[in-house]
């Protein structure tokens, strides 16, 4: 059987994120709507929203500085370079998965994140800057606890390769038990939840400045630089998907070598875990109101009180 080149994988990971991720997007709107008795969107509408934005003119406000014509480019880069340092597709390492580990990749979502709320700033829009306000708030307790979900599975495993770490929950289903795990992977769910703009912190496709975190900050966007805004939002979402499934949650469906055939099936087996947790989350988008603003620092501040207990439940408990 014909063996591909590790670096036409490698590409075969980042093209799997980019052009599954507007799918998984539109997955999950029509199962919200099915769930809510609605007919909902096509599952391939968020394609050509992306094809349509694409052909309209980019307007730029007359106070914005070169950030913020820069920020969709360099944020979908960003958003495309974690899948090459992480398992989506493969359970073996990659020739540029050792240029950095979780933790680097972590950073690089973080950075793409503080670029689009430090444009959103800048704009003068008032939607804008107070949907960046509230990012900038709330990541100041998100971001510690992706770090300590990340310390948490480096001491697990004792490396925070995520390879590694897909590696160990794989040797046996006692890994998958354990109560620094567990807590780990609760705190990172409801990070992804912050993350991706779903209920109970923002309504995802409402347009009200009550419910907007992460799409106020796309306001003054429009055309090909909206269109960016809105694919790397999808990538972000299936990254933290697969950083969730293939790391923390269910590393099973992986190529364990590089042959077409199981390379191939690694991608529908991807997209079809992610299409699944994305069916969570529209159960959890349906059984829950909306927090209140405040109510969101709780939210948050809970994930960070259960990171916390994952890394004492390993040093007090051996976890």
């Amino acid at each position: 059987m014909m063996d591909l080149p590790l670096p036409l994988v490698q590409a075969c990971q980042v093209l799997t994120v980019a052009a599954g991720a507007p799918g998984v997007s539109g997955f999950i709107a029509w199962a919200e709507a099915r769930l809510r008795g609605r007919r909902g969107p096509r599952i391939l509408q968020p394609y050509f929203d992306v094809v349509k934005l694409f052909g309209k003119e980019s307007l730029v406000p007359r106070d914005a500085s070169v950030l913020f014509r820069l920020t969709p480019v360099v944020s979908f880069a960003c958003y495309l370079t974690v899948p090459m340092l992480i398992p989506v597709l493969t359970s073996y390492p990659l020739p540029l998965g050792y240029m950095g580990d979780i933790l680097g990749g972590g950073l690089i979502l973080a950075f793409a994140s503080f670029l689009i709320a430090a444009a959103a700033a800048e704009t003068g829009d008032s939607y804008a800057q107070l949907a960046s306000s509230r990012a900038k708030t709330f990541a100041a307790i998100t971001e510690p606890v992706m770090l300590l979900v990340f310390f948490t599975v480096a001491l697990i495993t004792r490396t925070d390769f995520p390879y590694v770490l897909s590696a160990t929950l794989r040797s046996g289903p006692n890994q998958l038990v354990r109560p620094a795990h567990l807590l780990a992977s609760a705190a990172l769910f409801m990070v992804i939840l912050y993350e991706t703009g779903r209920i109970p912190i923002a309504t995802h496709t409402g347009t009200t400045e009550f419910g907007m975190i992460e799409s106020g900050c796309t306001f003054e966007y429009s055309g090909p630089d909206l269109a960016l805004l809105q694919w790397g939002s999808a990538a972000k979402q299936l990254v933290l998907y697969a950083i969730f499934l293939n790391v923390f949650v269910a590393p099973w469906g992986l190529a364990s070598n590089r042959s077409a055939a199981g390379v191939g099936l690694a991608i529908p087996a991807m997209l079809a875990k992610a299409a699944l947790l994305g069916c969570v989350v529209a159960v959890l988008d349906n059984s829950y109101a909306k927090l209140r603003l405040f109510k969101i620092t709780e939210f948050v501040s809970a994930a960070l009180l259960l990171a916390v207990l994952a890394v004492l439940s390993l040093y007090l408990g051996g976890g």
